[in-house]
């Protein structure tokens, strides 16, 4: 089974209001609740998005 860093998950579409739903497999696979705040990032013309509780992990442990 590969790591979920490595899965391609399907895709999405855009709705009316600039929302999309992420697939369940994804939102499994990355255990995403309902709620749980994600980190929106533009790269290159692409999408990615973080878990808001891993980029604070991240940042808390750059600050010591």
């Amino acid at each position: 089974m590969k790591h979920p860093d490595e899965e391609f998950f399907g895709t999405t579409t855009i709705g009316e209001k600039g929302q999309m739903v992420i697939p369940a497999e994804a939102r499994k696979a990355l255990n995403l609740k309902k709620g749980e705040k994600l980190l929106v990032f533009g790269m290159g013309g692409m999408i990615s998005c973080a878990k808001l509780e891993h980029v604070k992990k991240v940042a808390s442990k750059l600050a010591k």
